[in-house]
């Protein structure tokens, strides 16, 4: 695999690694073509998962890297590490704050952002649209910073973080296309509107991509902004999210770390 993604040039290969992120989200959302229905605790436990990968994504795949690349460019690493990251935070919050959203299990007078008349099918995708932002960024800037030759970055890393945020993309579509079913929505359109929600992650990986390759200076503020913006989304919805039901703490909290132990398998083994 790893010969087959170095043959093309850095904003191909990550338009490759966000395509198949994005076909991830596709394959979650058509479980909708096959059952009406999904085990709650299943879906807790996969967003549970989800929370894990993205967590250890962010440290190993983005901020660790993106320190090490301060360290090489003789720049002070812990205040980059501590600028980009909040200023990854910052940007999700000014997002959520304002971008119409409303997350699955919530009623329409629970939407956030500004309030509008669109309808629930719609805000409902925006509401994962908005996860899929920074985590087709964190590839593209991965794939981007391979680039720069740096030691820290590799495509191998790069690869396993694509990897990794395509198995947290699976629950994700499912639980868009899961309710707009439930609400009466057909099969075929309730799954139209769940993988439509992975379409920004192409979008934002070829442009994370394109943009650290022509300003490398900005190359470890980018990847500690990525890190930044993938733990808002955590901590801000995933986490919640997966733990609404108090009956499911325990084993939601035990597949989070499967699912960090898995990322950082992926990150190590391949990076």
């Amino acid at each position: 695999m790893i010969d087959f993604i170095q043959q093309f040039h850095p904003v191909t290969q990550a338009l490759i690694a966000t395509l198949f992120t994005w076909g991830m989200t596709a394959a979650g959302a058509a479980i909708v073509l096959f059952s009406n229905t999904v085990n709650k605790k299943f879906l807790d436990s996969m967003l549970g998962f989800a929370a894990g990968v993205m967590i250890a994504a962010s440290f190993w795949s983005l901020l660790a890297p993106g320190i090490e690349m301060a360290e090489g460019l003789h720049m002070t690493p812990w205040l980059v590490a501590a600028i980009g990251f909040m200023a990854g935070g910052i940007v999700m919050r000014l997002t959520d704050k304002f971008l119409p959203h409303l997350h699955p299990t919530l009623e329409m007078d629970k939407s956030e952002g500004i309030k509008t008349s669109w309808q629930r099918s719609t805000l409902l995708v925006l509401a994962i649209t908005l996860h899929n932002i920074p985590e087709g960024l964190a590839v593209g800037v991965a794939f981007g910073a391979v680039a720069a030759n740096l030691p820290s970055a590799t495509i191998g890393g790069a690869i396993a973080l694509a990897i990794g945020i395509g198995i947290q993309n699976f629950p994700e579509g499912t639980a868009v296309s899961m309710p707009l079913r439930r609400e009466g929505m057909g099969k075929w359109k309730s799954f139209f509107m769940g993988q439509a929600s992975g379409v920004v992650e192409p979008i934002a990986g070829v442009a994370g991509a394109f943009f650290v390759i022509h300003m490398q200076s900005v190359l470890p503020y980018a990847l500690c902004f990525a890190a930044g913006a993938m733990i808002f989304v955590v901590v801000e919805e995933l986490i919640p999210e997966s733990q609404r039901n108090h009956e499911n703490i325990d084993m939601v909290t035990m597949a989070t770390m499967v699912g960090f132990s898995v990322m950082m398998i992926l990150d190590v083994a391949l990076g």
